[in-house]
């Protein structure tokens, strides 16, 4: 089943988001292979570099300022072409574009000369299949992502933009689920007369057969002088 809800996911480690005022030109890394992310809410994740086989094809990707359509565009790649040039390296995820000129453009050049923007996210959504789970021997999760089903943005970001991490965590509870272990089964119940237990020595003893019940029976009357 295809998840259509949007994860997005922040790197700031490894990003090298870099621009340069004369050309204009603003390149980074969008995302990295390879590298454990933080604690997630209860795991942490590893993106591996066959993940993005055959998605920039598949998708249409915008670059905006903290994933604010409203504000504008800053470039764009449909289907593997426009204004926003991606590439899969080894490291990750290479983006290149040359700004537009506009005031959106000015505030992200001198955001990132200054220091002021470091990194970027991604907002993405998981093909079917497209993850593992693991729990390592400390007790933690990893999650695994194997295939993205399409990139939907790069936003360079003044501060790393909420992770939103529901797919992820609904994923993760289902893994949780199918490998806990069952519950334990109930005894059979014994057929046949309880079990006499003493009150005072709380010594169980066995039901009694039908010959000891026949016995005791004989006796009885034998008191009675009936036999």
């Amino acid at each position: 089943m295809e998840n259509n809800k949007k994860e997005i996911r922040n790197f700031t480690d490894g990003c090298e988001l870099r621009a340069v005022s004369k050309t204009r030109n603003i390149e980074g890394y969008g995302i990295v292979f390879n590298s454990k992310s933080k604690d997630l809410g209860g795991f942490k994740e590893i993106i591996k570099p066959e993940a993005m086989d055959g998605v920039i094809e598949e998708s249409d990707i915008l670059v905006l300022l903290n994933h604010d359509i409203s504000r504008g565009v800053l470039a764009r790649s449909i289907y593997g072409n426009g204004t926003l040039k991606l590439e899969k390296k080894s490291k990750g995820v290479f983006f290149s574009f040359q700004a537009p000129d506009t005031s959106l453009s000015q505030e992200l050049i001198e955001g990132i000369t200054r220091g002021d923007i470091r990194g970027s996210s991604v907002a993405f959504t998981i093909a079917p299949g497209g993850e593992e789970i693991k729990q390592l021997e400390d007790g933690s999760y990893i999650r695994t992502i194997t295939k993205f089903h399409q990139l939907f943005d790069i936003s360079p970001c003044y501060r790393e933009a909420y992770q939103d991490t529901t797919v992820a965590v609904r994923s993760l509870d289902e893994f949780k689920k199918l490998n806990e272990d069952p519950p334990a089964e109930d005894p059979e119940p014994t057929v046949g007369d309880p079990p006499v237990v003493n009150s005072a020595d709380k010594t169980v003893r066995p039901p009694l057969s039908n010959a000891e019940l026949a016995m005791r029976a004989r006796n009885e009357l034998h008191k009675k002088n009936i036999l």
